[in-house]
């Protein structure tokens, strides 16, 4: 699906060449973590849990510079995905490594046969990614310099033999990468393992599978977004599938609340209710100092900023900044409906759960009030998707 990474990236600085693109299509949400962590810093890395999600990615108009794709995924596997990826013109010029965990003679020879130019054995080391990912970069690159300079270079042994060196180069380097690259996955991987601990902990008899839940309707909303066109400009930069992962840690901030209040049996007090609106400032905080700890933003950035704009309102009247309209972010705006509608059509201490109608009208009513007054019509267009 489209990147903040299935849409796009960060611009390139000025004068600088642009980032090529490199999408990773796999079903197992941990590789893609990975390999994208291996990758971004150079690239501009999309990812997609299936080839179906990928087809919808190149359907928006981002055609890839080179694709990593799995051969086994559910209902289409890699040799079909790649068969359809040859035969469209907008694809087929698009070099792709096979990613498998288990490789045959036979198996490499029919992925060849289809096009494929490389196979990567999982479970792989992402420095040897990082290096094989290059490689067939540049030899891209080459080939394309070539196809476009024809008529003007004659000696085609000059243009090897810089190849070459290019490649030597990058084999000096290789140990240089391995050492940071591997050091940088290793804190990032940590980072996030403990928190995710911690939400486990956190976790009452009266919101367990509340952040499952938001994640799950986050998806339905933001795929939703991604569709409609609306808030393109904003939208064409996120991966929606790592935006919905990185939600899970817009209550960590409730980590820093005291059990009293947190885990209380009946409605807060005026006093009590201030000291649980601090969760969001809290969770900031957090968050900042993970990213600290590990020198990787790209994952935490969106957590930060559901964790800090999930509870403003459209007309100012949240917390805890009092932002008003698109001065909110717009993760906090999809996020603020997503928290409402699991809060509730979920049972509390002080109220039983409402019904899916009842919730869904609650939301309409608070469009351009507490609620992004075009997200709310997405929502209304898609909330018979929340029904669970």
């Amino acid at each position: 699906m489209p990147r903040d990474d299935a849409i796009g990236g960060p611009a390139p600085a000025a004068g600088a060449p642009p980032r090529r693109r490199v999408m990773i299509v796999d079903d197992d949400l941990t590789n893609l973590i990975f390999a994208k962590s291996a990758l971004s810093s150079d690239y501009d890395v999309y990812t997609a849990p299936s080839a179906a999600r990928m087809f919808e990615t190149v359907g928006c108009g981002i055609v890839p510079d080179l694709i990593l794709l799995d051969i086994s995924m559910p209902v289409m596997d890699g040799y079909e995905a790649i068969r359809i990826l040859k035969s469209d013109p907008a694809t087929s010029q698009v070099p792709v490594v096979f990613l498998t965990a288990v490789s045959t003679a036979q198996a490499e020879v029919d992925g060849l046969s289809l096009g494929a130019v490389d196979y990567i054995s999982k479970p792989f080391e992402p420095p040897l990614l990082r290096k094989r990912v290059e490689i067939h970069l540049t030899m891209e690159a080459q080939k394309r310099l070539l196809e476009d300079q024809k008529s003007l270079l004659q000696d085609q042994k000059s243009l090897l033999e810089v190849q070459k060196r290019q490649l030597l180069d990058y084999n000096q380097n290789l140990l240089r990468m391995v050492e940071e690259k591997t050091s940088r996955v290793v804190e990032l991987q940590g980072a996030i393992l403990t928190t995710v601990a911690d939400l486990v902990e956190c976790r009452d008899d009266f919101t367990g599978g509340h952040v499952n839940r938001t994640k799950n309707f986050l998806r339905i909303l933001a795929g939703a977004l991604a569709g409609s066109g609306l808030y393109a400009d904003q939208v064409i930069g996120w991966d929606l599938e790592l935006l919905c992962r990185s939600s899970e840690l817009h209550d960590v901030g409730k980590i820093s609340v005291s059990d009293t209040i947190l885990l209380k049996r009946g409605r807060l007090t005026p006093s009590e209710f201030e000291e649980i609106k601090l969760h969001t400032f809290y969770g900031v905080k957090i968050i900042d100092r993970m990213a600290q700890a590990t020198n990787e933003g790209d994952y935490l950035r969106h957590a930060k900023i559901f964790a800090g704009t999930h509870h403003e309102k459209w007309d100012g009247t949240g917390y805890p900044a009092g932002l008003r309209g698109e001065d909110i972010p717009l993760e906090g705006r999809l996020l603020a409906i997503c928290d409402v509608y699991d809060a509730l059509t979920s049972r509390r201490p002080y109220k039983e759960p409402f019904n899916h109608d009842m919730a869904v009208g609650i939301i309409l009513e608070g469009r351009g009030t507490h609620f992004d007054p075009k997200l709310t019509d997405i929502f209304s267009d898609v909330s018979g998707k929340f029904k669970l």
